[in-house]
Order: C-alpha cells, then structure tokens, then sequence
C-alpha cells in the first residue's frame, strides 16, 4: 500500500476518503436512480404526460447551478485550502434538503422541485470537492487504483442505502402502505445513513493544501478566467473535457432514467426496480475495483475506450430487449461500466490537472460532468416527450453520446497531458 500513496498519507485516511463515495452514493442510488424518480414521474406528477420532462429539467436546473458554480468554488477552495470546511457545508446541504423530500406528497410538484434542485446541487458541489483530495492521497501511478477502490466502496454505500430502503418498502407493504407512505421516509432513510457515513470523511481527513495570501472573490473569478484562456496549452485535458461532457451525457441518463425506463417499458414496480439496482450496483463495484487496476497497467486512455464500447453494446441491448431477461443482462454491462467509467475519468483527470490547483481544475471537470447531466437527461426527456413516450427510441437517441465521446478520445494522449500539466503548473 505505501508505495501507492503520498508521502505522510495513512490507509486510515485513505479509507476515510473512500467513505465519502459510500455516503453520498446513497442519494444517487435511492433518490436519482432507483425510488424518487419513479415516485416523482408515477405520484407526485401523476404520471402527466411532460412528467418525465419536468423530473429532467429540475435536475438540469441543479446541474446548471453546479456549472456556474464549480469553478469558482474549485478556486477559492485552492486559494484559501478550505476543501474540507466546503466539503461540511455541502454534505448538511445535500442531506438536509434530501430529508425536506418526505413532504414531497402527490400533487406538491413545487416543494418536490425545489427540494430536489437544491439537494443535487449540493450533491454534485461536494463531490467535486470529494475528487479533489485524490491527487493529495495517491501517487500517479496509482490513481486509478485509488479512485477505483473509492468507486467500488461507493457502489457497496449503495447497496447499504438501497437494502434498507427495500427491507422499509416491503415492511411497509405488507402493512396496506402505499406508495406516498413509504417513499417519504424512505428519503428521511436515505439522509439519515449520508449523515452518518461521512463522519469518517469529516473527522479524519486531512486538508494538505496550504492558504495563499491575497485572494479575494474576485481574484478567484480571475483565476478561473485564466485557467480557461489557458486550457490551450493543456491540450489533452481540454480534449478530455470535451470527451467527458459527450460520454457523460449517456451516463447521466442512464443514472437520471433507469427506474422510468424500466417501469415504463417492462412495468417494473418499486421492489423490482430495486432489487435491479442492487444486482446492478454489485457488478458496478466489481467493474470500479477491476478496472482500477487495469487502467494503470494499460493506460487511462484505453480502459475509457473499453468501457465506451461497452456503454454502445448495453444500449443496443437494452434498446433491442424483448423481455425482463434481456434487460436484465443490459443492466448489468450498464453497471459493470459505470463503475469502470466513473472511476476511470476522475483518475484521468487527476493526472492531467497542474498539481496545485487540483480543486479548481477538479471543478472544471464538475463543469463538464454537469453540462453532460443536462444534456443527457435532456435530451431523454425531450425525445420521450416526441416520441409520445416512445422509451426505447428515447435510450437509443441518448446512446449516439457514447459514440461521440469514443470518437473525441482518440486524440488524448495520457503521458503527453500529464507533462504538459507540470509545466502549466511551473509557468
């Protein structure tokens, strides 16, 4: 383990770390992907007919606020080293307003937005911040290894938040409760274990950067504008970037539409779209953990490569799907490549990016990950809403994005980035 990691870091503070991917990847897993959404779209939208839109353009809206947000946040974050004070404020963020979720009863469409807006923004800030402790922890060497063991951890949070919001749900069932009885606390479940998960994170991990005198607001707005008027002479992260807002956009909407897609198409019901997610997030554990460690013996580029092939075959499964058993297969390609892409990108990123504005640069890349959860989500939305609710059309007008993004990867060149990254930094 040692040789892995910086000098001064402890395993204790690594697997501090990596509990934060199993805190916050319950509201992920519970609220975005396995429960909410169904519940959002089926219950407190009435399953109207722009229902699906309206639960993608709330998360857009979140998403957008990320974006416009992320960058200056990363660099004000360097400028002052208060990751972690940030990284407090966003969990109580996130775990508070997923708690305000057990008001969202049929009909309260506004509060439902709201909550969720504010709850993914907060998400989505502190995970940012989250990713920009990994180049502090790990050698370059082995970042994704690291960011592997971070991801697979994550998926296993998951698979704690989802197999207690299943025991509540089937508990509840057999005593007569609906729907709006138990998905309400289902999210009070959901905050509950986020809170309590990362105490590990915010107690034991250090924050290594020190403050730079000087920087006010608006000097981290000029930082920004720098970094941006500069990416031309980090040509490959820029290419990276591209590449992650494209590949991204598939992502997000498989994330963001699973549990719709499959009540939807296959007439799934809240225990079965559940109990998928849980097979799901397990083969997404394997493929984060796996694949961590073949990304640094074959390079970052080509394990990306290799997970963006089988993005393309899982969406022609499950677009061609005749039945559960089918899907079911789809599912879980899906899940081994999340768990392998995820973990792959922030790794790639963590090389790329100039060693002393990590955070920033790490916003950056929320930047990107957040343009792609408005596209991808959107461009679902909008293409259901077409079609007439016609899903499978919807997946398979969503998957021309992982196309796009194997394309914008075949310029990037790992070792070439990363030596362009130390002479930004020297500059």
């Amino acid at each position: 383990m040692a040789p892995l990691l910086q000098p001064g870091v402890r395993k204790r503070e690594l697997w501090a770390w990596a509990m934060y991917d199993f805190a916050n990847s319950g509201y992920t897993t519970v609220v975005i992907t396995a429960v909410f959404s169904a519940y959002f779209v089926g219950v407190v939208a009435a399953d109207a007919p722009w229902a699906t839109f309206a639960w993608t353009l709330a998360l857009s809206v979140s998403y957008a606020l990320v974006m416009l947000t992320a960058p200056l946040i990363g660099a004000w974050a360097d400028a002052h080293a208060s990751k972690k004070k940030l990284l407090r404020l966003t969990t109580l963020g996130c775990v508070g307003f997923t708690a305000a979720l057990y008001f969202a009863a049929p009909g309260a469409l506004l509060l439902a937005i709201a909550a969720l807006i504010l709850s993914n923004y907060f998400f989505g800030t502190g995970e940012n911040l989250i990713a920009a402790f990994l180049p502090e922890l790990a050698r370059p060497r082995a970042l994704g290894r690291v960011s592997g063991w971070g991801w697979a951890l994550g998926y296993v949070g998951g698979l704690v938040s989802l197999g207690a919001s299943l025991a509540y749900i089937s508990w509840a069932q057999k005593q007569g409760q609906g729907a709006a009885d138990f998905v309400p606390v289902v999210m009070l479940l959901t905050a509950g274990i986020f809170l309590l998960a990362s105490l590990p994170t915010l107690l034991m991990l250090r924050e290594r950067a020190t403050p730079q005198s000087g920087h006010t607001a608006q000097n981290a707005w000029a930082q920004v504008r720098h970094t941006l008027g500069h990416l031309e002479r980090l040509p490959d992260l820029k290419r990276f970037l591209i590449c992650t807002v494209l590949y991204q956009a598939g992502i997000q909407a498989v994330i963001t539409l699973a549990a719709i897609y499959a009540s939807q198409v296959f007439r799934f019901d809240a225990q079965q779209t559940i109990q998928l997610v849980l097979v799901v997030n397990v083969t997404a554990a394997l493929g984060a953990f796996a694949f961590g460690h073949v990304q640094d013996r074959i390079g970052h580029v080509r394990a990306i490569a290799l997970t963006l092939l089988g993005w393309i075959a899982m969406v022609l499964l499950a677009w061609a799907a005749p039945d559960e058993r089918m899907f079911w297969v789809a599912a879980n390609l899906a899940g081994l490549c999340m768990g392998a892409s995820q973990s792959a990108g922030r790794a790639m990123v963590g090389l790329l990016a100039p060693p002393a504005q990590q955070a920033e640069f790490f916003g950056l890349w929320g930047l990107a990950v957040k343009l792609a959860s408005i596209l991808g989500p959107l461009t679902y939305g909008a293409a259901s809403w077409i079609t007439q609710g016609d899903h499978r059309q919807s997946l398979l007008i969503t998957g021309s994005y992982f196309v796009a993004g194997l394309w914008a990867l075949r310029g990037v060149q790992a070792p070439r980035g990363h030596r362009a990254a130390r002479r930004f930094a020297r500059a």
